[in-house]
């Protein structure tokens, strides 16, 4: 059985197997069982003077064993059953003196260098199952609304942001390049015939799918090689972007906001032990900060703070007013202080927004659209863009999206003064032409979510491998 199925039972006097791997072993009799399935350990207790001593040895911090006996209500404290062991297999020991998942307390930095082994520990075994549980939480949420699970190509030839961070595929020699006339690199002899990279955004070829089959949702891993090592970023990461035919900008904050409802909704209820167990964690952690470093909000708090708020709906140009006129800009208390309209806002900005002035989850829209993507549909102003962004409290912006321009001769010139290649786009620029329709989307980053979801301060610490600037260990 698993250990999380039987903990939730009472019926006891029964035979029953478990497998799992040893946390501790006290005094030659008492095994802290763990299987991954739940946050609790299993008490499995020896009779050491009917066991061989050589077995006895092997079982260790680390060891997978499988286990027989009979299970009983315990007459310790701590738990409420136990097993008595009738039966125990080693199937492969962990060496004390090597083993460096110790029953103690390990720093973040530390489990990162050990990647391959940290999901045994307490804190990164609930980490994963919330991860989990909000994935799923995902697709069924989306299945639920009646769209399309989508599978976006992962190589592409376009730059759906534009910003040129890219990983570059290729299967040319290196040692060996081939060369234009012009001394450049010759694409046209690489494998694909033309210069390709690793995805930034599933979107661009979401919106073709949009434009036939209605409602599309990504979720997928995607690339960005940002030589930057915060604790925000990541250079593979997984990305959620639905893209939706003719649903304006006001329909598609109705549905991000329901859509990140409804999973934090679904965690709360599926992730119980292990939330409290985290929200607990992010409370101990606080203790050994200063004042003005620790969480605003514990947190489930956290979370409850979101589900139970309805988003506050503000313009770019109302929220620099704001900024603009907040006491920490004006006493300069902001790294970036607020100067003007057009300002690209910060995370401590969003963060004054949710946490300091308005007190509830924001969606700002309307922003300046030097600031924004070319594909962003431009207003009557013609400064502005039918963007929006989610606020969180603790983490800022934690969805970025759009009504996506439908006129051609907008588009066509938003890309010119971008000083993106036309051509490159032809089929993106192929459904302005052929039936276009008002349509919108908008993406979340995964790990964003699972990092506001679990309280870790480190998006590092979220991902099972995490892939940063000189670092692809695992």
């Amino acid at each position: 059985m698993k250990i999380k199925s039987l903990l939730k039972t009472s019926a006891t006097g029964q035979q029953v197997t478990v497998k799992g791997w040893v946390r501790t072993f006290r005094a030659n009799r008492f095994i802290a069982l763990n299987d991954g399935s739940t946050l609790g350990n299993l008490q499995c207790v020896v009779d050491f003077e009917s066991m061989d001593e050589a077995l006895l040895k092997s079982i260790n911090t680390g060891a997978a064993v499988k286990i027989t006996g009979n299970y009983i209500e315990s007459q310790g404290k701590g738990q409420s059953y136990e097993i008595q062991v009738t039966d125990l297999h080693v199937y492969g020991e962990a060496d004390p003196e090597s083993y460096p998942i110790q029953p103690k307390k390990h720093s973040l930095e530390f489990l990162r260098e050990k990647a391959h082994l940290r999901v045994r520990t307490a804190t990164f075994s609930a980490v994963m199952r919330v991860r989990s549980a909000l994935a799923f939480g995902v697709h069924q949420f989306f299945r639920n609304e009646g769209f399309q699970y989508v599978n976006t190509p992962i190589v592409t030839g376009s730059d759906a942001e534009g910003a040129g961070e890219m990983f570059r595929v290729s299967a040319l020699d290196l040692k060996n390049t081939p060369l234009t006339e012009e001394g450049s690199v010759d694409f046209s002899k690489d494998f694909f015939g033309k210069e390709t990279h690793l995805t930034v955004s599933g979107q661009l070829e979401a919106e073709t799918y949009a434009m036939g089959l209605g409602e599309v949702y990504t979720f997928g891993p995607t690339f960005r090689a940002e030589n930057s090592n915060t604790t925000r970023h990541l250079a593979e990461f997984w990305m959620i972007e639905p893209e939706m035919a003719f649903f304006d900008l006001n329909d598609n904050m109705d549905l991000a906001e329901k859509f990140i409802k409804n999973v934090l909704v679904y965690i709360l209820k599926e992730c119980e032990e292990d939330l409290m167990f985290l929200d607990n964690r992010l409370k101990q952690e606080d203790k050994s900060k200063p004042q003005a470093e620790r969480s605003p909000m514990g947190l489930l708090e956290k979370i409850k703070f979101v589900v139970e708020n309805e988003f506050k709906r503000v313009s770019y140009t109302e929220a620099i007013d704001v900024l603009r006129n907040s006491k920490p800009n004006k006493k300069k208390k902001f790294k970036f202080n607020i100067d003007q309209w057009g300002a690209d806002l910060q995370s401590e900005h969003e963060r004054f927004l949710v946490e300091k002035h308005f007190k509830c989850p924001v969606i700002l829209y309307d922003y300046p659209a030097t600031i924004k993507a070319f594909y962003m549909r431009m207003n009557q102003d013609q400064k502005t863009v039918r963007a929006m962004d989610i606020l969180f409290p603790g983490i800022g912006e934690i969805v970025g999206g759009s009504q996506r321009e439908e006129r051609l001769e907008v588009l066509q010139e938003r890309i010119k003064a971008m000083g993106i290649d036309e051509e490159e786009l032809w089929w993106y620029l192929d459904l302005r032409r052929f039936g276009s329709a008002p349509h919108s989307g908008f993406g979340l980053g995964f790990e964003r979510l699972v990092l506001f979801a679990t309280g870790m301060s480190n998006i590092r610490d979220v991902i099972p491998f995490p892939r940063t600037p000189q670092n692809a260990a695992f």
